[in-house]
């Protein structure tokens, strides 16, 4: 009878502590730890990342970067109104889109991309996305009409550079909010390219 009894007390208490490590977990104790890396502020902090989520960052940010250079070269050039709101489109979208990024490559604990400064400063990766020094001098040098037929040229070409780069994200990346904006991207850029296109053929 004694041993019975040691044995019936050791069951139950291998039982209690079982069930308060249930409650322990069930109440928000420790979670596995990320297979990668943290994600980025606002995003859930068991959300991982991989190189192509890096590399999306790093490469989309100089992009905007440079779309947002020339868009601000509207001032003084534009000629019509439509192409003026569509630039200032461009900047409102895309700067904080750019906010973003930063934040996750820090997190991340990833190198940032240095700010491009100016167009010409970030003519290297304009070449990339399909934008050359010929684009930009032409931007540089027309006012009117002709300048808005040249901007929404390049933009155009710009625009198709970032879809290449939003599709190669959805497809490879694996963080949810990186996926979310190179979706965004997709779609938002791709109805600009529609319109940049209407506008252009009514110019």
């Amino acid at each position: 009878m004694k041993s019975l009894f040691f044995s019936t007390r050791r069951g139950l208490l291998a039982c209690a502590a079982a069930c308060a490590m249930l409650v322990v977990s069930a109440c928000g104790g420790t979670a596995p730890a990320p297979t990668a890396g943290p994600a980025a502020a606002g995003a859930s902090a068991t959300a991982t990342f991989n190189a192509a989520d890096v590399a999306f960052a790093q490469q989309m940010i100089p992009h905007h970067e440079s779309a947002i250079a020339m868009a601000k070269m509207a001032t003084g050039h534009v000629g019509d109104p439509r192409v003026a709101a569509l630039a200032g489109r461009i900047q409102a979208a895309q700067q904080p889109e750019i906010d973003t990024m930063n934040r996750w490559l820090t997190a991340w604990k990833m190198p940032v991309p240095s700010p491009s400064g100016d167009a010409m400063e970030g003519m290297e990766h304009g070449e990339m996305a399909g934008v050359d020094e010929l684009d930009m001098t032409a931007l540089m040098n027309a006012k009117g009409t002709p300048w808005d037929k040249e901007f929404l040229a390049v933009m155009v070409k710009h625009h198709q550079g970032a879809l290449i780069m939003a599709q190669q994200e959805i497809a490879a990346g694996v963080n949810p909010d990186a996926k979310a904006l190179a979706q965004r991207i997709v779609t938002d850029q791709q109805a600009q390219i529609t319109e940049m296109k209407q506008i252009r053929a009514g110019l």
